[in-house]
């Protein structure tokens, strides 16, 4: 699907474009327009004009709050009375915490044992209930449903879920209004919400705009998954990428099947210096997942020569007690 009005008429249960647009009125009062910045030492470098959609500015520190905000805030009272609960390794948990409170409803989000504890502690500031479980996807989904079942709290899963894509594409639409003629796009991907809503935000905006995945090597579930034509969990991912460690969910995968052009793969050694790189030149501090679009451009692993492209640094999350150099 290469136009809008394509993508208003999909297989039910796709993410549409006017998912994204009505997102984008539904959580207007509540995320903040972050700035489109360059770096004219890596403009140099590149020989390209490089945007960089700085969500490390957003409020909690990361894109995770558009698609929070806009589950959160579409549920209906019913439903919004006992709750929201997710499982998150941090940056997600925080938003659904931070959305939950400004609603004036009750979260829980189920933490690996594992999970920084910079994001720990951010989760319980916003004012969630924390259930910590066992470093694995089945821990979190079991201590999950245990929760809801007891509850009746709704989830919010961070990426599985159509309002969730439909609030991260926000970020790509407005990087589109901010932004002309972009030629390419790139998005880090861990269960793809960002990158599905960037993939349906693009296409109806700017047809011909290549989009692009980075995940780290580590983790490369998208990739393969891709690959095979079928979501391909891996056991044990391992990365500094925490964020992105997880598998690809089945609702995003529909979206980047059809609609991206490719997925990249970058080293841990490689997230690691290119996290540093932006740090010192352009004085902006941002996460280990978002420094794998940087680090895609500076190991020249995607074609940026002569083009404007469209770049989504997700978050500045970072526990300060423990960086990687």
């Amino acid at each position: 699907m290469n136009s809008e009005a394509q993508q208003e008429h999909p297989q039910d249960n796709c993410l549409r474009f006017s998912d994204i647009r009505a997102a984008a009125a539904n959580i207007a009062a509540h995320i903040r327009l972050t700035p489109v910045l360059r770096c004219p030492q890596l403009d140099d470098r590149l020989d390209a004009e490089i945007f960089f959609k700085c969500e490390n500015f957003q409020e909690m520190g990361a894109f995770k709050l558009r698609g929070a905000t806009n589950a959160v805030f579409t549920l209906p009272e019913t439903a919004a009375a006992k709750g929201v609960a997710t499982h998150s390794s941090g940056n997600h948990g925080a938003a659904v915490a931070l959305a939950a409170r400004r609603r004036g409803i009750t979260a829980c989000v189920v933490m690996p044992e594992n999970a920084s504890s910079f994001k720990k502690r951010a989760v319980t500031e916003y004012g969630a209930k924390v259930i910590f479980c066992e470093s694995s996807m089945r821990g979190r989904e079991t201590a999950l449903a245990e929760y809801v079942s007891a509850t009746g709290a709704a989830v919010v899963h961070p990426y599985n879920d159509i309002k969730v894509m439909a609030g991260q594409g926000t970020a790509a639409l407005e990087l589109h209004a901010q932004v002309e003629q972009l030629d390419l796009i790139l998005a880090p991907v861990g269960g793809g919400g960002l990158l599905s809503g960037t993939a349906v935000a693009t296409r109806a905006l700017r047809p011909g705009c290549s989009i692009i995945g980075v995940e780290p090597a580590g983790a490369d579930d998208a990739r393969r998954s891709l690959e095979l034509g079928r979501i391909t969990a891996l056991a044990q991912p391992e990365t500094i990428a925490d964020g992105l460690r997880a598998t690809v969910g089945p609702l995003p995968f529909a979206v980047l099947r059809s609609q991206v052009d490719d997925i990249v793969c970058v080293s841990d050694e490689s997230i690691i210096r290119a996290m540093r790189y932006i740090w010192e030149r352009m004085k902006i501090i941002i996460e280990p997942s978002s420094a794998v679009v940087a680090a895609a451009m500076l190991d020249l692993l995607v074609d940026v020569k002569g083009k404007r492209v469209g770049v989504i640094l997700s978050g500045g999350n970072v526990d300060l007690d423990q960086l990687p150099w």
